[in-house]
Protein backbone atom coordinates (compact mmCIF):
# COMPACT_ATOMS: atom_id res chain seq x y z
CA UNK A 1 0.00 0.00 0.00
CA UNK A 2 2.96 2.11 0.53
CA UNK A 3 3.85 2.02 -2.54
CA UNK A 4 0.46 3.11 -4.27
CA UNK A 5 0.49 5.80 -2.26
CA UNK A 6 3.83 6.97 -3.24
CA UNK A 7 2.71 6.80 -6.93
CA UNK A 8 -1.01 8.11 -6.15
CA UNK A 9 1.24 10.84 -5.08
CA UNK A 10 3.24 11.36 -7.69
CA UNK A 11 0.49 11.59 -10.27
CA UNK A 12 -1.51 14.32 -8.11
CA UNK A 13 1.93 16.91 -8.16
CA UNK A 14 2.24 15.86 -12.15
CA UNK A 15 -1.08 16.86 -12.41
CA UNK A 16 -1.15 20.27 -11.05
CA UNK A 17 2.58 20.52 -12.24
CA UNK A 18 0.36 20.17 -15.96
CA UNK A 19 -2.10 22.52 -15.21
CA UNK A 20 0.27 25.33 -14.15
CA UNK A 21 2.38 24.68 -17.68
CA UNK A 22 -0.79 24.83 -19.41
CA UNK A 23 -1.95 28.10 -17.65
CA UNK A 24 1.46 29.87 -18.49
CA UNK A 25 1.27 28.86 -22.04
CA UNK A 26 -2.27 30.54 -23.08
CA UNK A 27 -0.88 33.48 -20.94
CA UNK A 28 2.35 33.59 -23.26
CA UNK A 29 0.15 33.18 -26.48
CA UNK A 30 -1.44 35.59 -25.62
CA UNK A 31 1.29 37.92 -24.15
CA UNK A 32 3.07 37.05 -27.55
CA UNK A 33 -0.37 37.99 -30.06
CA UNK A 34 0.34 41.55 -28.79
CA UNK A 35 4.16 41.64 -29.05
CA UNK A 36 4.06 40.14 -32.21
CA UNK A 37 1.70 42.53 -33.96
CA UNK A 38 4.18 45.41 -32.18
CA UNK A 39 7.57 44.01 -33.59
CA UNK A 40 5.59 43.35 -37.26
CA UNK A 41 4.40 47.20 -37.30
CA UNK A 42 7.81 48.41 -36.43
CA UNK A 43 10.50 46.29 -37.66
CA UNK A 44 10.24 47.05 -41.76
CA UNK A 45 9.96 51.00 -40.84
CA UNK A 46 13.32 50.66 -38.56
CA UNK A 47 15.05 48.51 -41.02
CA UNK A 48 14.61 50.91 -43.65
CA UNK A 49 15.79 54.11 -41.82
CA UNK A 50 18.75 51.95 -40.74
CA UNK A 51 19.77 51.24 -44.51
CA UNK A 52 18.86 55.14 -45.13
CA UNK A 53 20.97 56.08 -42.08
CA UNK A 54 23.90 53.42 -42.82
CA UNK A 55 23.66 54.45 -46.93
CA UNK A 56 23.82 58.30 -45.83
CA UNK A 57 27.00 58.06 -43.61
CA UNK A 58 28.45 55.40 -46.20
CA UNK A 59 28.43 58.29 -49.04
CA UNK A 60 29.39 61.03 -47.06
CA UNK A 61 32.49 58.74 -45.07
CA UNK A 62 30.77 59.63 -41.38
CA UNK A 63 31.23 63.29 -42.24
CA UNK A 64 27.14 64.54 -41.80
CA UNK A 65 27.05 66.84 -39.20
CA UNK A 66 27.25 63.61 -36.46
CA UNK A 67 29.60 61.77 -35.00
CA UNK A 68 27.48 58.55 -34.76
CA UNK A 69 28.95 57.15 -38.15
CA UNK A 70 32.46 58.24 -37.31
CA UNK A 71 35.17 55.53 -36.45
CA UNK A 72 37.62 56.13 -34.17
CA UNK A 73 40.14 53.17 -32.37
CA UNK A 74 37.75 51.30 -29.11
CA UNK A 75 39.61 52.19 -25.79
CA UNK A 76 36.17 52.25 -24.30
CA UNK A 77 33.40 49.78 -24.89
CA UNK A 78 29.49 49.35 -24.20
CA UNK A 79 27.23 45.97 -24.19
CA UNK A 80 24.17 46.33 -24.01
CA UNK A 81 22.30 42.58 -23.01
CA UNK A 82 18.77 42.64 -23.80
CA UNK A 83 17.16 39.27 -21.72
CA UNK A 84 14.11 38.90 -20.32
CA UNK A 85 12.80 39.23 -16.21
CA UNK A 86 11.53 35.63 -15.82
CA UNK A 87 12.80 32.31 -16.47
CA UNK A 88 10.77 29.00 -17.83
CA UNK A 89 11.71 30.08 -21.69
CA UNK A 90 13.81 27.37 -22.84
CA UNK A 91 17.26 28.52 -23.57
CA UNK A 92 16.09 31.94 -24.79
CA UNK A 93 18.28 33.78 -22.01
CA UNK A 94 21.23 31.17 -21.90
CA UNK A 95 21.48 31.74 -26.12
CA UNK A 96 21.76 35.84 -25.73
CA UNK A 97 24.16 35.75 -22.56
CA UNK A 98 26.22 33.25 -24.84
CA UNK A 99 26.21 35.34 -27.88
CA UNK A 100 27.04 38.51 -25.51
CA UNK A 101 29.82 36.32 -23.44
CA UNK A 102 31.37 35.57 -26.80
CA UNK A 103 31.49 39.13 -28.05
CA UNK A 104 32.91 40.19 -24.54
CA UNK A 105 35.81 37.61 -24.79
CA UNK A 106 36.79 38.03 -28.10
CA UNK A 107 36.41 41.36 -30.00
CA UNK A 108 36.59 42.86 -26.45
CA UNK A 109 39.12 41.09 -24.59
CA UNK A 110 41.49 43.88 -24.35
CA UNK A 111 39.09 46.57 -23.25
CA UNK A 112 37.78 44.39 -20.35
CA UNK A 113 41.50 44.03 -19.40
CA UNK A 114 41.90 47.91 -19.43
CA UNK A 115 38.90 48.00 -17.28
CA UNK A 116 36.96 49.79 -19.59
CA UNK A 117 34.44 47.26 -20.48
CA UNK A 118 30.78 48.51 -19.63
CA UNK A 119 27.80 46.29 -19.66
CA UNK A 120 24.30 47.77 -19.48
CA UNK A 121 21.53 45.17 -18.91
CA UNK A 122 17.71 45.44 -19.67
CA UNK A 123 16.10 42.12 -17.95
CA UNK A 124 16.91 40.75 -14.60
CA UNK A 125 18.15 37.14 -15.65
CA UNK A 126 21.26 38.99 -18.17
CA UNK A 127 22.20 41.24 -15.04
CA UNK A 128 21.96 38.41 -12.53
CA UNK A 129 24.80 36.07 -14.84
CA UNK A 130 27.11 39.64 -15.71
CA UNK A 131 26.85 40.57 -11.79
CA UNK A 132 28.44 36.84 -10.75
CA UNK A 133 30.35 36.17 -13.37
CA UNK A 134 31.87 39.28 -15.03
CA UNK A 135 32.70 41.83 -11.62
CA UNK A 136 35.80 43.06 -13.38
CA UNK A 137 33.43 44.83 -16.02
CA UNK A 138 31.06 48.16 -15.08
CA UNK A 139 27.97 46.84 -14.64
CA UNK A 140 24.58 49.18 -15.60
CA UNK A 141 21.68 48.47 -13.68
CA UNK A 142 19.87 51.13 -13.66
CA UNK A 143 17.39 49.98 -16.90
CA UNK A 144 16.97 46.32 -15.88
CA UNK A 145 13.31 46.52 -15.27
CA UNK A 146 12.83 48.45 -18.48
CA UNK A 147 10.23 45.75 -20.18
CA UNK A 148 7.71 46.81 -17.74
CA UNK A 149 7.30 50.20 -19.92
CA UNK A 150 8.35 49.67 -23.24
CA UNK A 151 6.73 53.38 -24.26
CA UNK A 152 8.93 55.10 -27.27
CA UNK A 153 9.59 57.94 -24.58
CA UNK A 154 10.65 55.67 -21.27
CA UNK A 155 13.22 53.53 -24.28
CA UNK A 156 14.25 56.78 -25.69
CA UNK A 157 15.41 57.72 -22.40
CA UNK A 158 17.86 54.78 -22.76
CA UNK A 159 18.83 54.90 -26.49
CA UNK A 160 19.48 58.53 -25.86
CA UNK A 161 21.93 58.48 -22.74
CA UNK A 162 23.86 55.84 -24.79
CA UNK A 163 24.35 58.24 -27.64
CA UNK A 164 25.36 60.87 -25.29
CA UNK A 165 28.24 58.96 -23.77
CA UNK A 166 29.18 58.26 -27.17
CA UNK A 167 28.88 61.51 -28.67
CA UNK A 168 31.27 62.80 -25.43
CA UNK A 169 33.75 59.94 -26.05
CA UNK A 170 32.92 57.57 -23.51
CA UNK A 171 32.23 54.75 -25.26
CA UNK A 172 33.98 54.39 -28.26
CA UNK A 173 31.39 51.24 -29.42
CA UNK A 174 28.21 50.27 -28.44
CA UNK A 175 27.15 46.40 -28.95
CA UNK A 176 23.54 45.12 -28.75
CA UNK A 177 22.71 41.50 -27.70
CA UNK A 178 19.09 40.93 -28.11
CA UNK A 179 16.79 37.80 -29.11
CA UNK A 180 15.68 38.07 -32.42
CA UNK A 181 12.03 36.98 -33.05
CA UNK A 182 10.90 34.58 -36.40
CA UNK A 183 7.95 33.40 -35.55
CA UNK A 184 6.71 31.69 -31.92
CA UNK A 185 8.86 28.50 -32.79
CA UNK A 186 12.11 30.61 -33.62
CA UNK A 187 13.85 32.77 -32.05
CA UNK A 188 18.25 34.04 -32.77
CA UNK A 189 20.59 35.31 -30.22
CA UNK A 190 22.09 38.35 -32.34
CA UNK A 191 24.46 40.75 -31.39
CA UNK A 192 24.56 43.99 -33.77
CA UNK A 193 26.84 47.36 -33.50
CA UNK A 194 24.57 50.06 -32.86
CA UNK A 195 27.50 52.73 -32.26
CA UNK A 196 29.38 53.81 -34.73
CA UNK A 197 26.73 53.01 -37.64
CA UNK A 198 28.06 50.60 -39.84
CA UNK A 199 28.61 52.06 -43.12
CA UNK A 200 27.10 49.93 -46.43
CA UNK A 201 30.53 48.55 -48.31
CA UNK A 202 28.16 46.95 -51.00
CA UNK A 203 26.91 49.31 -54.03
CA UNK A 204 23.04 49.57 -53.96
CA UNK A 205 21.52 48.77 -57.31
CA UNK A 206 23.57 48.26 -60.44
CA UNK A 207 26.54 49.52 -58.55
CA UNK A 208 25.48 53.04 -57.73
CA UNK A 209 25.10 54.69 -54.18
CA UNK A 210 22.23 56.09 -52.98
CA UNK A 211 22.65 59.96 -53.68
CA UNK A 212 20.02 61.69 -51.55
CA UNK A 213 19.10 65.59 -52.09
CA UNK A 214 18.56 66.92 -48.67
CA UNK A 215 15.49 69.94 -47.94
CA UNK A 216 16.15 71.83 -45.86
CA UNK A 217 19.68 72.64 -44.87
CA UNK A 218 21.73 68.67 -44.96
CA UNK A 219 23.63 69.58 -41.40
CA UNK A 220 19.97 70.51 -39.51
CA UNK A 221 18.47 67.56 -41.19
CA UNK A 222 20.63 64.77 -40.21
CA UNK A 223 20.96 66.40 -36.36
CA UNK A 224 17.43 65.84 -36.32
CA UNK A 225 16.94 62.73 -38.27
CA UNK A 226 20.08 60.65 -37.15
CA UNK A 227 18.99 60.20 -33.57
CA UNK A 228 15.21 59.84 -34.27
CA UNK A 229 16.33 56.79 -36.22
CA UNK A 230 18.97 55.24 -33.76
CA UNK A 231 16.11 55.63 -31.51
CA UNK A 232 13.40 53.42 -33.05
CA UNK A 233 16.17 51.10 -33.77
CA UNK A 234 17.05 50.64 -29.81
CA UNK A 235 13.34 49.83 -29.91
CA UNK A 236 13.10 47.41 -32.55
CA UNK A 237 15.52 45.36 -30.42
CA UNK A 238 13.17 45.51 -27.31
CA UNK A 239 10.32 45.25 -28.89
CA UNK A 240 11.63 41.73 -30.71
CA UNK A 241 13.45 40.25 -27.44
CA UNK A 242 9.87 40.59 -25.54
CA UNK A 243 7.78 38.71 -28.61
CA UNK A 244 11.18 36.53 -28.53
CA UNK A 245 10.78 35.66 -25.05
CA UNK A 246 7.09 35.38 -24.80
CA UNK A 247 7.44 32.64 -27.99
CA UNK A 248 10.44 31.00 -26.27
CA UNK A 249 8.11 30.32 -22.96
CA UNK A 250 5.04 29.18 -24.97
CA UNK A 251 7.04 26.79 -26.73
CA UNK A 252 8.57 25.70 -23.88
CA UNK A 253 5.50 25.37 -22.13
CA UNK A 254 3.81 23.40 -24.62
CA UNK A 255 6.49 20.57 -24.53
CA UNK A 256 6.51 20.44 -21.00
CA UNK A 257 2.35 19.88 -20.92
CA UNK A 258 3.36 16.81 -23.67
CA UNK A 259 6.15 15.53 -21.62
CA UNK A 260 3.68 15.66 -17.79
CA UNK A 261 0.77 13.67 -20.35
CA UNK A 262 3.40 11.04 -21.09
CA UNK A 263 4.76 10.98 -17.27
CA UNK A 264 1.01 10.88 -16.55
CA UNK A 265 0.64 7.70 -18.61
CA UNK A 266 3.65 5.70 -17.19
CA UNK A 267 2.67 6.65 -14.15
CA UNK A 268 -0.83 4.93 -14.36
CA UNK A 269 0.49 2.36 -16.09
CA UNK A 270 2.52 1.61 -13.18
CA UNK A 271 -0.25 2.48 -10.43
CA UNK A 272 -1.75 0.10 -11.97
CA UNK A 273 0.45 -2.75 -11.74
CA UNK A 274 1.10 -2.17 -8.55
CA UNK A 275 -2.78 -2.37 -7.24
CA UNK A 276 -3.01 -5.25 -9.70
CA UNK A 277 0.18 -7.42 -7.57
CA UNK A 278 -1.62 -6.03 -4.22
CA UNK A 279 -5.28 -7.76 -4.98
CA UNK A 280 -3.42 -10.83 -6.64
CA UNK A 281 -1.80 -10.74 -2.94
CA UNK A 282 -4.48 -10.41 -1.41
CA UNK A 283 -6.19 -12.98 -2.94
CA UNK A 284 -3.17 -15.26 -2.20
CA UNK A 285 -3.61 -14.55 1.19
CA UNK A 286 -7.46 -15.50 1.23
CA UNK A 287 -6.96 -18.82 -0.51
CA UNK A 288 -3.81 -19.95 1.65
CA UNK A 289 -5.95 -18.95 4.44
CA UNK A 290 -8.94 -21.19 3.50
CA UNK A 291 -6.48 -23.93 2.82
CA UNK A 292 -4.93 -24.04 5.59
CA UNK A 293 -8.43 -23.84 7.59
CA UNK A 294 -9.75 -27.08 5.35
CA UNK A 295 -6.43 -28.91 6.17
CA UNK A 296 -6.76 -28.64 9.99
Amino acid sequence: MANLKAVRDRIKSVQNTQQITKAMKMVSAAKLRRAQQAIQQIRPYANKLNEILRNILSNLGGNAGSDFGKMRPVNHACIVVVTSDRGLCGAFNTNIIKSAKTNIDDKYAGVRQAGNLHILCIGKKGYDFFRKHYPDCHLIKDYVELFSDLSFENVARVSQSLMDAFSEGKYDAVEVSYGQFKNAATQHAETEQWLPVPKTEAPIGNGIKADYIFEPDMEELLAILIPNILQTTFQKYLLDTQASEHGARMTAMSKATENAEDLLKALKLSYNKARQESITGEILEIVGGAAALESA
